[in-house]
């Protein structure tokens, strides 16, 4: 006699006993017969009891049969009624849903889309990590993560947003008391406020954008003009306020400490509600891409599928 009993073969035996043969429970188990009988031969050898009164056309219980049927059905029952209830819940968005980003994209890009989510999905309670480290997702228990640059762990899966373009900004007391570059050489000129410079200064590599067939058209004729090519240049330019975070950045040209480069998705409200002004239009920061990352595609909780699903919607083509 067995230590242990396989709740499989007990559940397999309970469908035997309620369809009264060995064939009827194959039918509603969807196995062969073959599989059913083998599992109520296991069962009762880990048991050392008969359990069923075997003829050729039907199957009888035995009275420790009936009383272990008794017994199991309502266990059995709940077991199927828990994992119904897990198949239910993997459908809507619950529980807690645990992200992590880079800290310097939390507090503009970050909370604006957990906000979206909070409020399309009430029954979800999100927990924030903003971290300047790379989140071990798997290893401390985080759902999703928004993550920016080349991506180390190749075992995660990752569905690119976009490309983190940056735009060279000031506010306006800055632009009304100090003028507006008018070419690239000039912001060397200009006090400019720093992301991550070195020793007070920074390289900013910048790149114009190739006119897109529609806007090289002729306004009078209608008729195609020449698309320019893409340059890239690089300029270095002096600060003495200098930020490793954009929300610090972001504050700090707003209050009129300079010209910046800020990633489009941190200032464009800013520049459509004239908060900022766009300086030298004309050029683009590129940045890193940013990318939604979660640790397998298999059984997705519907509450991550659902926060990938909205970031996807809310950030593809930055």
């Amino acid at each position: 006699m067995s230590a242990t009993v396989d709740l499989n073969d007990l559940a397999t035996f309970v469908r035997v006993a309620d369809a009264g043969s060995f064939s009827g429970a194959a039918r509603a188990l969807g196995v062969p017969t073959s599989t059913v009988s083998r599992a109520v031969a296991r069962l009762e050898d880990s048991l050392g009891i008969r359990l069923l009164q075997r003829t050729t056309r039907r199957v009888s219980l035995t009275r420790e049969g009936g009383w272990l049927r008794q017994r199991s059905r309502g266990a059995i029952g709940s077991l199927e009624n828990a994992a119904a209830a897990v198949r239910d819940l993997q459908g809507q968005p619950q529980g807690v849903l645990r992200v992590t980003a880079p800290q310097d994209l939390g507090h503009l890009l970050v909370a604006d889309l957990v906000r979206r989510y909070s409020q399309r999905y009430p029954a979800v309670r999100v927990e924030v990590s903003l971290s300047a480290r790379v989140v071990d997702l798997v290893g401390e228990g985080v759902d999703i993560a928004l993550r920016a640059g080349n991506l180390r762990d190749s075992s995660l899966i990752a569905r690119k947003l976009g490309d983190l373009s940056g735009y060279l900004v000031a506010a306006p007391t800055y632009v009304q008391a100090r003028g507006a570059p008018r070419r690239l050489e000039e912001l060397e000129e200009h006090e400019c406020v720093l992301f991550r410079g070195r020793d007070g200064a920074a390289t900013w590599r910048l790149s114009t954008e190739p006119a897109s067939a529609k806007s090289a058209m002729s306004a009078k004729t209608g008729k195609a003009g020449r698309v320019s090519r893409k340059r890239s240049r690089s300029v270095t330019v002096r600060g003495r306020i200098d930020g490793d975070d954009y929300g610090f950045v972001r504050a700090m040209i707003l209050a009129g400490g300079g010209v910046g480069v800020l990633p489009h998705v941190h200032c464009v409200d800013d520049l459509r509600e004239g908060r900022l002004v766009h300086v030298l239009p004309e050029y683009v920061a590129r940045g890193g891409a940013l990318y939604v990352v979660y640790p397998t595609a298999k059984n997705l909780a519907a509450k991550v599928a659902a926060f990938r699903d909205l970031a996807i919607a809310e950030f593809q083509g930055v």
